[in-house]
């Protein structure tokens, strides 16, 4: 363990942060995570580098984002080969990363996310998928349940149907609120998650399929028939087969995309018909 006097700059409780202080843990971490030497690494929230000095171990190219310029300046002095970029990472461009670089692989990213930006951040991931290969983070074991979960249980909803949309998700091991500086309120968990183009190959339209979801889960004791008369979804004008008398944390993924598929497909119809357009 580090002790808290080692701990150079105190924790922020406004950028939710717990610094890792057990050794064994971040070499754990970064072992999970099997680094090769020409993989191209972005640590997300490096903090003053507990797990980035071992990232360094398997691979020099590194970029470390930090939001806090007391962590950076840190992060300066004990790595002085280290590129740190002085950033929020949901206002990060991977982008910009991939063309200063020059790659012609895709980045992988790895981090200890708080909890108030894990579904902004995941979205964000997403959003440049084509970019990111994989990605490890360190998340509160409820959130990270949450994005595993299987239908029919209480953890399932939109992150779980989004999540194993665009990924693979895989929980790993789990890491002890005591391995903390400030001790958090809860345990964290270590997930992957593979990017996989799949299962959205299948998706007639995403942006439809997006909304579907959410309308789906907005009010979970509903029934979809009910549901989704929030985003102006009438089932009962359209002809298809399917039980809306299900609520959507029963449906699979699959079923959310065919049935997201079908409901879109029977309103473009409609549309067309009376001379609208969806959008």
């Amino acid at each position: 363990m580090v002790p808290q006097d080692k701990i150079l700059n105190k924790p922020k409780k406004s950028l939710g942060q717990n610094y890792l202080t057990d050794e064994n843990i971040c070499r754990n971490i970064v072992r999970a995570f099997d680094i090769k030497p020409d993989d191209f690494i972005v640590e997300i929230g490096s903090g003053q580098g507990a797990i980035t000095k071992y990232i360094l171990e398997q691979s020099k190219n590194v970029i470390a984002v930090e939001y806090d310029i007391n962590n950076c300046n840190i992060l300066k002095e004990k790595f002085p080969a280290l590129e740190i970029i002085n950033e929020n990472v949901l206002t990060l461009s991977f982008a910009d990363i991939v063309r200063k670089k020059d790659l012609d692989k895709k980045l992988r990213v790895i981090g200890n996310i708080p909890y108030n930006i894990t579904s902004p951040l995941l979205f964000k991931l997403i959003e440049s998928r084509h970019l990111i290969s994989d990605a490890q983070f360190m998340i509160q074991e409820e959130v990270a349940q949450r994005l595993a979960a299987k239908p029919n249980t209480k953890d399932y909803g939109i992150l779980s149907v989004f999540t194993q949309v665009y990924t693979k998700p895989k929980l790993q091991f789990k890491v002890s609120r005591n391995c903390f500086y400030p001790k958090p309120g809860v345990d964290s968990r270590i997930i992957r998650l593979q990017f996989t183009d799949e299962l959205v190959s299948k998706i007639n339209d995403e942006s439809f399929f997006r909304n579907f979801v959410r309308g789906a889960f907005a009010t979970r004791r509903k029934t979809l028939r009910n549901a989704l008369k929030n985003i102006f979804i009438n089932v009962n004008k359209l002809n298809i087969k399917f039980d809306f008398n299900r609520r959507a944390e029963s449906l699979s993924i699959k079923e959310f995309i065919n049935l997201s598929n079908k409901i879109c497909t029977a309103l473009n119809k409609q549309s067309n018909s009376t001379g609208t357009k969806i959008e």
